[in-house]
């Protein structure tokens, strides 16, 4: 098996047949070919090859193998060759996601941007497209998807099932239908790697764990659905502890329950844009407020042991670790950002007053010196906690997004993992370079789930 990379080009002929410049011809040992199998995504062709008097690695498809394999584009792209006589081009990788309201220059509305960045970063390399689940027409195994032109416009080309799909689903509700549901199982069915099977509720996380030890050490206790009699144990143990959603997302419905043994029990919550405070004298009163904000949905509440971490101006901090496999398969921390807690607020959100740092600049101002190896410790952690989740989960990941928390004797906690991860720690000015090589490691791992991987620049 051997990668390399070609330069494709459309010619008219009607025929079935390629041409192969000679020394891509002689690299791909073709030299007693007379025919090869083309393939790309799930078509394959038989065509008959030729060779071209032409310098570097050129590849000319007649319109009869093109339109028979469904190639979308000419240009730059990889070649791999498998062996026994058969070609492929690609990798054809999907990116599948959705939209309520699409528009011709944002077709998957506020995603479209990132989506674009995806594709463009795998630019002269592999066939790459958004999709949604409307777009696959499962009796003829196609994609109605769209591609980029030079110029950064969509347009839409069917090609092929593809050889890997990134799922960038937008929302949760739309990931637990059963079409959904159907849509991911039958790519697992056609052996065709899909990664980031679905959001991740926190329960299910804490789940997932409970039976790992190396990943156990650095969780708080949370418990789902407690009893009232289990957050008041909570309470007496811990002295605080944060009561939130299982499947909620950017700090909503958060609340932060302290235990002062004199003064009563308190209560810091977001309400509208105002930060709140409220005492309560006794726990059942505490309880009863709760109860009517939120009624039967606090079955889906989980409690979690609060955690003395380090602060910055009494604002305390934790870091969302942005972690990704990259082409090795191999988990690694591509961006970090510190965020500071807004006066008064239960969580470091941007929306409840928090701020963004880069980790050095939050860790130099808590640990001084012992920063690096504070921050070098922290990245070791993640690691075996992506790890860990990867090994106890039962579909494949290849983007998580972890809140980490480090309390004031440097020991470093995991409080939640999403596994679609928003992106806002790279709207730093410090950041931006972080970003470029998350989106890197997206395509770089694609290209390992295909078989893809390496290759040569023309």
């Amino acid at each position: 098996m051997s990668l390399t990379t070609c330069n494709v080009h459309f010619s008219q002929q009607s025929d079935k047949i390629i041409y192969l410049s000679r020394p891509l011809y002689r690299q791909l040992n073709l030299t007693d070919n007379r025919s090869i199998h083309l393939k790309l995504g799930n078509e394959v062709i038989t065509a008959a090859v030729k060779q071209l008097k032409r310098a570097g690695n050129h590849l000319y498809l007649s319109a009869g193998v093109r339109n028979s394999i469904k190639v979308p584009k000419s240009g730059n792209v990889y070649l791999l060759s498998t062996g026994e006589n058969e070609l492929q081009l690609g990798p054809l990788v999907g990116i599948l996601t959705d939209t309520i309201h699409p528009a011709e220059s944002y077709p998957f509305g506020s995603r479209s941007g990132f989506i674009k960045q995806v594709i463009r970063t795998g630019d002269r390399k592999a066939y790459m497209f958004g999709f949604t689940p409307s777009d696959i027409n499962w009796q003829q195994e196609t994609v109605n998807g769209y591609f980029l032109n030079t110029q950064g416009n969509w347009y839409r080309k069917i090609v092929p099932l593809p050889d890997v799909v990134y799922n960038r689903l937008p929302n949760r509700k739309a990931e637990i239908s059963p079409y959904i549901s159907s849509v991911r199982e039958r790519f697992v069915k056609k052996q065709i790697p899909i990664f980031n099977w679905s959001f991740l509720n926190k329960a299910d996380v804490y789940k997932l764990l409970d039976n790992d030890p190396e990943a156990l050490a650095h969780l708080p206790e949370s418990v789902s659905n407690p009893t009232p009699a289990k957050m008041k144990e909570m309470l007496d143990q811990h002295q605080f502890i944060y009561y939130k959603p299982g499947g909620g997302s950017l700090g909503i419905g958060i609340y932060r329950l302290t235990y002062n043994p004199k003064r009563g029990y308190f209560v810091r919550y977001r309400k509208g844009s105002q930060n709140v405070l409220a005492r309560y004298s006794t726990f059942q009163s505490m309880m009863k407020m709760l109860q009517a904000r939120h009624g039967s949905r606090l079955s889906q509440y989980v409690a979690q042991q609060g955690i003395r971490l380090i602060e910055i101006d009494k604002c305390q901090l934790d870091f969302r670790f942005h972690m990704h496999k990259n082409g090795s398969n191999q988990w690694i921390a591509a961006g970090i950002g510190a965020k500071k807690a807004g006066r008064g607020s239960v969580t470091t959100h941007v929306k409840s007053g928090g701020s963004l740092m880069t980790p050095e600049q939050a860790l130099s101002r808590t640990f001084g010196t012992e920063a690096g190896a504070v921050l070098e410790k922290a990245k070791r952690v993640a690691v075996k906690l992506s790890e860990a989740i990867e090994r106890n989960y039962s579909h494949r990941l290849g983007e998580l997004g972890l809140d980490i928390g480090i309390d004031k004797s440097g020991s470093v906690w995991m409080f939640e993992a999403n596994a679609k991860p928003g992106r806002s720690i790279f709207k730093h000015p410090s950041l931006r370079s972080e970003g470029k090589a998350s989106i890197s490691y997206i395509f770089d791992h694609c290209l390992y789930l295909s078989r893809f991987k390496g290759g040569t620049n023309l």
